[in-house]
């Protein structure tokens, strides 16, 4: 039961400062699967970023072919992002960082199945927060 209001309490202050630091909208704290109402191993944070935080190098090629232009603004359509706050004296293992990956919701994009990221939201006694994209498995670098 400690444990759980720990993880609560860690997630308000990451809630508050990507809503009010970062213009985060439509967040959540989730504590349940929204697919199936299982608990989740630790909760989640789900909400819209003001701008994309990550372009696949698939996608950004595509983007790059579609507009040749590169005078022209390449839209940056948002897409829900999924924050797992963790605080910085935490001991994580790949099988622990799996688990989480196990227990999030499938994305909702062309290619459905596993999520293939979440933002690491590392919080400091002083309630500094630093994130970090977390990717589930081997991603190829962006061209630049």
């Amino acid at each position: 039961m400690a444990e759980k209001k720990y993880l609560d309490h860690l997630a308000a202050p990451v809630l508050d400062n990507l809503r009010y630091q970062h213009d985060w909208t439509e967040l959540q704290i989730l504590t349940h699967s929204p697919i199936d109402n299982s608990p989740l191993p630790r909760p989640l944070i789900s909400g819209l970023p003001p701008r994309r935080l990550y372009l696949h190098p698939d996608d950004q090629i595509e983007m790059l072919i579609s507009h040749p232009n590169p005078e022209d603004r390449i839209p940056e359509t948002p897409e829900v992002e999924w924050v797992l706050p963790t605080h910085l004296a935490e001991k994580w293992t790949l099988r622990s960082f799996a688990g989480v990956f196990d227990s999030m919701p499938p994305e909702t994009s062309a290619a459905p199945g596993r999520a293939k990221r979440v933002l690491l939201a590392t919080v400091h006694d002083d309630s500094t927060v630093v994130y970090y994209l977390m990717h589930d498995g081997i991603v190829k670098p962006r061209q630049n």
